[in-house]
C-alpha cells in the first residue's frame, strides 16, 4: 500500500533563490516568455508566477536543438548559474538540457512578451485568459492580492471575524430595479446586492465580522466606473460610539494595507510605476461643508443637494490634495432621502444620516455609516422610506432581540485597485469582467 506524506517536492529552485547558487548547476522551470535569437547563441527568457528570468542558449555549452522549445513552451531548464549584474535578479542561467513539458499549438493573438501589452482594452478582455500573462497585467492582481491580504490581515487582528454569507437571497439589500432576479425552483429569488443583511444580523453573533465577495448589480450602464459584478470587501462592527469609530478603523486599515504593499509588493507597484503615499490621517467634511467648498473654491453651480456628482468626487479630492496632501478625502452626513432605510439618521437633525463616504483620488470608493439597532426605530424608518414590514421580517427579527450599536462599510476591490493604481477603467483591474455586454471569457 502507499501513502500520501503531503509533501510537496520539486527538485528545481525558485528564480528568486538563484543568486545564491552562482557557480552551481541547478533546474528551474517555468514557461518560455520570449526567445530572441543571435548568431551562434539567444537569450531565453523564463517566466514564472512572479519572475523573469534569462537564461542563455549557446551551441558551446548547450546538449539541446533550440528549435525543441518555443515561446509559451513549459520547460524544465539544467544549467549553470553564472552572475550578471545587468539582470534584475543580479544572474542568469547557462542552459545546458532542457525538458519540454508542453508546446503550444498555435501562435498567439496578441504579443505578450512587450513590457506593456499593446493592445485595446477591448481586444485585452477578447484575449483575457491570455492577456494575463503579461508580467504588467498580472501585477495588477497580484498587488490586488496584496490589498486583500491585507484587509484580511488586519481585520483578524483586531479580532474580527470572516464569515461568507449567501448570494441567492429573498429580498434585496438595498431594494430598487437593480437587482438580478432568478427562478429558483418556481420561486423569484434575488442576487445579492449587497452582504448588509447577513453582516448586521452577524454582529449579534461575533460582534466584528467582515466578508470578501461577490455582489451584483443589475444596473444598465456602460460607463468606466462600474461593473455588474464585482468583488466586496465589508465589514460590520459591534459596539461603537459612533459612526467616527469606522471612520477610524478604515483609515488605520489603510495604513497597514499601504504598509504591506509597500514592503511585499514592492516589484509589482515598480512594473506599473505606483508610488503609494504614506497616509497619517484622512480628513473629515460634512456633506453641506463639501457642498460649500465645491461652491466657494471652485466656483461651481450647486444642482443636486441629495448626492455627489463625479466631478464634485474629482474637486472634492483635488482640494484635499492641495490643502492636506491626502488623496483621500471622507465626506459625511449625507442625506437621508438618498441613504438606505437602515441607515441612523442624525439625531440633531433627522433630514441627515450619521453615514460618509471615502474617496480617493477622485472617485468614491467606500460606503458605510452607523446602522439603526433599535427595532421600533428602524420600524418607523422602514416605514417613511415606503417599504414593507413583512418583506422584511428575517432582517427585523435581529432588531427585536436586541442588538448593539453597530456600522460597517463596504467597498469594491477593483475600483480601489482602478484608482490606488491610477487606471481609467475599471475593467482594467477586473480580472473577468462581467458587464452589460461581457459575460466571456
Amino acid at each position: 500500500m502507499d501513502f500520501i506524506k503531503g509533501k510537496i517536492e520539486s527538485e528545481a529552485i525558485r528564480f528568486s533563490e538563484a543568486k545564491s547558487h552562482i557557480g552551481q548547476v541547478v533546474k528551474v522551470q517555468g514557461t518560455v516568455h520570449k526567445i530572441r535569437k543571435m548568431s551562434g547563441f539567444a537569450f531565453v527568457i523564463l517566466r514564472s508566477a512572479r519572475d523573469l528570468m534569462q537564461t542563455v542558449y549557446s551551441v558551446e555549452f548547450s546538449k539541446f536543438d533550440l528549435n525543441s522549445i518555443s515561446e509559451g513552451s513549459s520547460i524544465v531548464v539544467k544549467g549553470l548559474v553564472v552572475e550578471d549584474q545587468r539582470s534584475p535578479i543580479g544572474c542568469e542561467i547557462q542552459m545546458h538540457y532542457v525538458e519540454v513539458l508542453s508546446k503550444p499549438y498555435e501562435e498567439m493573438p496578441i504579443i505578450i512578451n512587450y513590457k506593456k501589452l499593446d493592445v485595446n482594452l477591448d481586444t485585452n478582455l477578447q484575449y483575457r485568459p491570455l492577456a494575463l500573462r503579461n508580467p504588467r497585467e498580472r501585477a495588477i492582481f497580484k498587488l490586488q492580492e496584496g490589498i486583500v491580504r491585507g484587509f484580511r490581515d488586519y481585520l483578524q487582528k483586531q479580532s474580527f471575524t470572516e464569515i461568507h454569507s449567501p448570494k441567492i437571497v429573498g429580498a434585496g439589500a438595498e431594494g430598487g430595479s437593480n437587482i438580478f432576479t432568478l427562478d429558483y425552483f418556481g420561486k423569484e429569488v434575488f442576487l445579492a446586492q449587497s452582504p448588509q443583511f447577513y453582516k448586521q444580523m452577524m454582529v449579534g453573533v461575533f460582534e466584528r465580522v467582515f466578508e470578501v465577495g461577490p455582489v451584483f448589480r443589475a444596473e444598465k450602464h456602460n460607463t468606466s466606473r462600474h461593473l455588474n459584478e464585482y468583488v466586496s470587501l465589508d465589514i460590520e462592527m459591534g459596539f461603537i460610539k459612533g459612526f467616527e469609530d469606522i471612520m477610524n478603523l478604515e483609515t488605520d486599515l489603510f495604513k497597514h494595507i499601504f504598509e504591506l504593499l509597500d514592503s511585499e509588493y514592492k516589484n509589482e507597484l515598480e512594473l506599473l510605476k505606483v508610488t503609494l503615499q504614506k497616509i497619517d490621517q484622512i480628513p473629515s467634511v460634512k456633506f453641506m461643508e463639501a457642498k460649500e467648498i465645491l461652491a466657494e473654491k471652485f466656483e461651481r453651480n450647486i444642482a443636486d443637494f441629495e448626492d455627489l456628482e463625479p466631478e464634485e468626487e474629482r474637486l472634492l479630492c483635488e482640494f484635499a490634495k492641495k490643502e492636506y496632501n491626502c488623496p483621500f478625502i471622507f465626506v459625511t452626513h449625507f442625506p437621508s432621502s438618498k441613504r438606505p432605510f437602515y441607515a441612523m439618521d442624525d439625531p440633531n437633525d433627522p433630514n441627515y444620516t450619521l453615514s460618509f463616504d471615502l474617496l480617493l483620488n477622485g472617485l468614491e470608493i467606500t460606503t458605510g455609516g452607523q446602522r439603526i439597532h433599535d427595532y421600533n426605530e428602524q420600524l418607523k424608518k422602514i416605514e417613511k422610506k415606503s417599504l414593507n414590514p413583512d418583506d422584511l421580517q428575517s432582517f427585523l427579527m435581529i432588531h427585536k432581540h436586541g442588538l448593539p450599536p453597530h456600522g460597517g462599510f463596504g467597498m469594491g476591490l477593483e475600483r480601489l485597485t482602478m484608482q490606488l493604481l491610477g487606471f481609467q477603467n475599471v475593467r482594467n483591474t477586473s480580472l473577468f469582467p462581467r458587464d452589460i455586454n461581457r459575460v466571456t471569457p
